[in-house]
């Protein structure tokens, strides 16, 4: 090898010794891009849907145990990342503040109240920071007065009177008795809990053995069931009625002592049930009374709203009128672990593989009046006109499963009493294809055939049902029904209700457009507490209620946009 050739293969090897690292480090950090990013596009789309707080239930056919595990693993791998996404994944969690922090997560007793937000979309309404401050400030009084507490057998066991004037006791308490099916049991309890922390009460609850397996403890540190030694089961021949107290102690200047038990019966049945109940004077009155056991089958929150000494209160919590039960329901009813176990099955199986849910509530009061068929074509044409289901095209016969199983789905949760609801809807759609080549998926769970209030596994039925309702895109409901009125609130949809129908004619139009995704109070107060001979129509003096469209005579809140 001559000196020539000699120098170019050194110089070779030395342009190959400076080139071989950087070529290396080159390729590593361009092969680590592609393992820690195979496609980047996809991410970015992942992250952004993240970012838009995404609903956690699927929209693909995976399974939804997969896509709760893929979630996860998203929502985990964000908050390692930024302080934006783990307060995002928090906020979600805890329904943006609404849930205490202080239940013990990890003892798995009440395994709903934290996995809902895996199946629950985020909701656009957000509760106020006064509201949830008023939250934390009634569990602490919970926690200071609840059962067996000093104040508690203090209250419980004195056979003690109070004047008008005498507020020598912190510790107040509102009783809660159970009436009519779940529906109406739920309503009323939430508007018992507002006018608790109204007043600075602690809500007790009194349940029977159908009722025990249905919810979990809301409160932290203390439970809100009452005590089977409450004096007042013992001795309620004794205990006065709000209307005879008020008689009594109507006068500003009546000295006459006022009993520790008083029964405020706020049942539409009663009698009384117009007995001023809205008026500032009946709450100066209440006020001053140590244990208030109330019953109700009412949702009387727009009665709330009537009374000056509440109505600025409220209206800080509450700035949105219509989300009184969003999210009064949402911190206040979480399934038991035995309701949850059917409500997530039936999502995994179900619910989870279809592209939107749809709800269909079908109470019938009488059945005389349009026959099952006649309800079923009033469902149909409803949801045809307002998009919720495909037309069918009967010109053409069902396609096999096979065929259509990559296409757009859409899951129909029935819950009536009736088989025939959910048997033949299901028959239609799977008989006939429809005209947009959507595969429509009709459900069932249950049908009891009539309504059992005082059946424990017949509650739990209804509430798993009550609660998939809640988990839908779109709601069809009936009208009057408090069954319906929960599903929607805890939702928040305005849902479609339908028309009376009479005999075989479908009405026209099928139904119609919810205002409010609040619930209606059936029978509200009809006068006025400056003049308690005259009537008056309560929407003429607030703004935020109006007439429902299921009940002409009700009350409903509603959001007025200034």
């Amino acid at each position: 090898m001559n000196n020539k050739t000699r120098l170019s293969f050194t110089t070779f090897l030395s342009l190959c010794f400076i080139a071989f690292p950087i070529l290396l480090t080159f390729t590593l950090i361009h092969h680590n891009s592609f393992i820690f990013q195979p496609f980047p596009n996809i991410i970015d789309k992942h992250q952004h849907r993240i970012s838009q707080h995404p609903p956690p239930t699927p929209t693909t056919t995976t399974t939804s145990s997969h896509i709760i595990g893929t979630k996860n693993h998203s929502f985990a791998n964000q908050e390692n990342d930024s302080h934006v996404s783990s307060t995002t994944i928090a906020n979600h969690k805890f329904l943006d503040g609404l849930l205490p922090s202080t239940f013990d997560e990890g003892s798995g007793s009440c395994l709903s109240r934290y996995h809902s937000y895996l199946y629950r979309k985020p909701s656009p309404h957000k509760p106020t920071a006064y509201f949830i401050s008023k939250l934390r400030n009634y569990e602490h009084l919970h926690t200071l007065c609840g059962p067996h507490t000093h104040s508690y057998n203090k209250i419980m066991t004195k056979d003690a009177k109070f004047t008008k004037n005498d507020a020598s006791t912190k510790c107040k308490y509102l009783v809660w008795t159970a009436s009519n099916g779940l529906g109406n049991r739920m309503l009323t309890l939430a508007a018992v809990f507002l006018y608790a922390i109204l007043t600075d009460r602690v809500l007790l609850v009194k349940f029977g053995d159908d009722m025990l397996g249905l919810f979990c403890e809301p409160f932290p540190h203390s439970s809100w069931l009452l005590p089977r030694d409450f004096p007042y089961w013992k001795d309620r021949k004794h205990i006065q009625t709000y209307e005879n107290v008020l008689m009594k102690h109507g006068g500003n200047n009546s000295k006459e002592l006022l009993p520790s038990f008083l029964i405020l019966n706020l049942q539409h049945t009663h009698d009384g049930h117009n007995n001023f109940f809205h008026c500032d004077y009946s709450q100066e009155l209440l006020h001053k009374v140590p244990v208030l056991i109330l019953s109700s089958d009412q949702y009387f929150v727009p009665s709330l709203f009537m009374i000056p000494s509440f109505r600025q209160d409220l209206s800080k919590m509450f700035p949105e009128k219509d989300t009184v039960f969003h999210h009064i329901g949402r911190y206040l009813f979480h399934p038991s672990n035995e309701a949850w176990e059917l409500i997530t099955k039936f999502h995994e199986t179900h619910f989870a593989k279809a592209n939107e849910r749809i709800g269909v509530q079908i109470r019938v009061f009488n059945t005389h009046k349009a026959p099952h068929q006649t309800i079923i074509n009033e469902i149909i044409a409803c949801s045809v006109k307002h998009k919720l289901l495909p037309e069918l095209d009967l010109q053409k016969p069902a396609e096999a499963a096979s065929v259509l199983k990559n296409q757009t789905s859409k899951a129909v949760l029935v819950a009536s009493l009736f088989s025939e609801y959910g048997d033949k809807l299901r028959a239609l759609y799977l008989r006939n294809t429809t005209v947009t080549n959507e595969v429509v998926r009709v459900y069932q769970p249950s049908h009891e055939e009539r309504q059992k209030s005082s059946n424990g596994m017949h509650n739990i039925k209804a509430w798993t049902e009550i609660y998939l309702l809640s988990l839908c895109d779109s709601l069809i409901t009936s009208r009057k029904s408090t069954f319906g009125y929960v599903a929607q609130s805890l939702g928040g949809l305005k849902p479609l209700i339908l028309q009376r129908a009479f005999g075989e004619t479908i009405p026209n139009p099928p139904c119609q457009r919810a205002r409010s995704m609040e619930p209606c109070f059936h029978y509200p107060p009809k006068y006025d507490c400056s003049r308690s001979n005259t009537t008056v129509d309560f929407t003429s003096l607030f703004h935020d209620m109006m007439h429902c469209e299921d009940v002409s005579s009700g009350l409903r809140m509603v959001n007025i946009k200034h």
